[in-house]
């Protein structure tokens, strides 16, 4: 049998805790969750910068008003 090499044994160790964290109940649980989330996460996102966009809108006309029209 040939030697694995350093870079085989870590790649190997490496595989080995993902596969074994992988089949826990809590990654599971995460990982379900998280798809189940994700439509959610989205639109509030979207929401959110929508709403900030258009407060970010107001404020740059009002000191655009307040400067007399010499904002940028």
């Amino acid at each position: 049998m040939e030697k694995e090499t350093k870079e085989e044994r870590i790649a190997r160790r490496h595989r080995e805790r993902d596969e074994q964290m992988k089949s826990t109940p809590g990654y599971v649980t995460f990982s379900i969750m998280f798809t189940l989330a994700y439509p959610f996460i989205a639109v509030f996102t979207f929401i959110m910068s929508t709403v900030l966009s258009i407060f970010s809108g107001i404020s740059r006309a009002m000191a655009w008003v307040v400067s007399g029209g010499r904002s940028k």
